[in-house]
């Protein structure tokens, strides 16, 4: 490994987040979505139950997504992501073990705490150790585990749910769980903060921005200006439209096809798995596309994408309709949270990017854990979920048309370095 030249440490710290990702999103959240209805049939637990252990994880993932940052600033990245990923390796094999109601959406809630302390760092290192010109791939490496573990799981779980029976959805906590902690393992020998830290530049030649230790540090930034931002806000209103509709339709999609439709596991578990893959560069063509048509449109599109999956699944119940549902959903999946990131440094400037960030997905996350329990609950209701993925439909279509009235690149961005300006709420 050469300082200057040749191989760069950066590569392996980046390598290091994809498995770090693969590890919180896709064993610890979208694995949920393939064990679900064995864990209705082992614990008896209705869909507004199911629903609630979704929220409960995600009431813990948007907690930590906030904060994870700001934690792996002050006592590194390095242990925030092992200590995070030891958090959800141990309370996914304790989820293993539930028998009440109670117990489960406390190991889910903790285990959403870890996944948001992960995944906040781990998509952070792209910016600390690569060049402007190259920290979109790296971010794009790092992401792409988010559609790398679902495929892993989509090939693993149903394998697991039918090797052990009853209890295969018990196995399939430990095994993840246990999966997840050697992933804590790698990332606490591998990963490091920053380059700088190691007489390094940054991957791409450039100088790394001297650690918080350094006499050259930036001057401070306006952080409260990015709350009193109209533009910041309307973003995060439709980042809500996202949360809310994409995670109903994650959340119930096994439960859907095997209780309501009588799908096997391997079915599901194929149908997953495309899904999972078809996602893996997802984020890349869609920022790419925001980056031609522009935010607004871009993202008005992405949500009618999205939009004709969940209409398709609800109506069309064919196998045919299956398969066009997922392969849409899966080309589209992460589109949204692409465009929303970009979006938030349009409005705030590079600089304040992250911050503007996690500022929306306060408003992402509230989605995310609105949406499981009315679904469910609306689902109960019915006795079908054709009505919670009509839904899904109905407020992504409202997305659509409010993501029409995002302003163009670059208007209202603040200038790196600078504080920030623009409209006051």
């Amino acid at each position: 490994m050469s300082r200057e030249s040749g191989f760069h440490y950066g590569w392996i710290v980046i390598f290091t987040g994809l498995l770090v990702t693969i590890g919180a999103h896709g064993f610890g959240r979208m694995s949920y979505t393939l064990i679900l209805p064995a864990m209705k049939d082992g614990l008896h637990f209705n869909y507004t139950q199911l629903g609630l252990l979704g929220t409960g994880n995600f009431i813990g993932y948007l907690l930590m997504a906030i904060v994870g940052g700001f934690l792996a600033a002050r006592f590194g990245t390095r242990i925030v992501i092992a200590a995070a990923l030891v958090l959800m390796g141990v309370t996914m094999i304790l989820t293993g073990m539930t028998e009440t109601f109670r117990f489960a959406f406390g190991m889910r809630l903790l285990t959403g705490l870890g996944n948001g302390a992960a995944f906040v760092p781990a998509m952070a290192l792209g910016s600390a150790w690569f060049s402007v010109r190259r920290r979109g791939l790296a971010t794009g490496i790092v992401s792409a585990g988010i559609g790398s573990g679902t495929m892993i799981a989509g090939l693993v779980v149903p394998i697991i749910l039918g090797t052990y029976g009853a209890d295969g959805w018990r196995v399939a906590w430990y095994i993840l769980g246990g999966a997840v902690l050697g992933i804590a393992g790698v990332a606490a020998l591998l990963i490091r903060s920053r380059p700088d830290d190691m007489g390094l530049n940054l991957v791409g030649g450039d100088p790394a921005t001297p650690s918080p230790a350094s006499p050259k540090v930036a001057a401070p930034l306006n952080w409260s200006g990015i709350y009193r931002m109209k533009a910041v806000w309307y973003l995060g209103v439709v980042y809500f439209m996202y949360g809310f509709s994409y995670i109903i339709y994650m959340t119930f999609f096994a439960a859907y096809l095997q209780k309501e439709m009588g799908l096997t596991s391997g079915q599901t578990g194929a149908l997953w798995a495309l899904v999972g893959g078809l996602s893996i560069f997802c984020g890349i063509i869609w920022g790419g596309l925001s980056d031609v048509l522009g935010r607004a449109r871009g993202s008005a599109l992405a949500f009618l994408v999205l939009s004709v999956s969940y209409a398709v699944f609800a109506s069309v119940k064919t196998e045919m309709g299956y398969y066009v549902s997922a392969i849409v959903f899966g080309v589209t999946a992460w589109s949204i949270p692409t465009i929303m990131a970009a979006a938030a440094g349009d409005c705030v400037g590079p600089r304040l990017a992250p911050a503007g960030l996690g500022f929306i997905t306060l408003f992402f996350g509230i989605g995310q854990a609105l949406g499981p329990w009315v679904g469910g609950h609306l689902a109960d209701l019915t006795g079908s979920f054709t009505g919670p993925f009509l839904l899904a439909v109905a407020v992504s279509v409202v997305g659509a048309l409010l993501s029409l009235s995002i302003k163009p690149t670059g208007a209202g961005a603040a200038s790196p370095g600078t504080e920030v300006t623009g409209d006051k709420a």
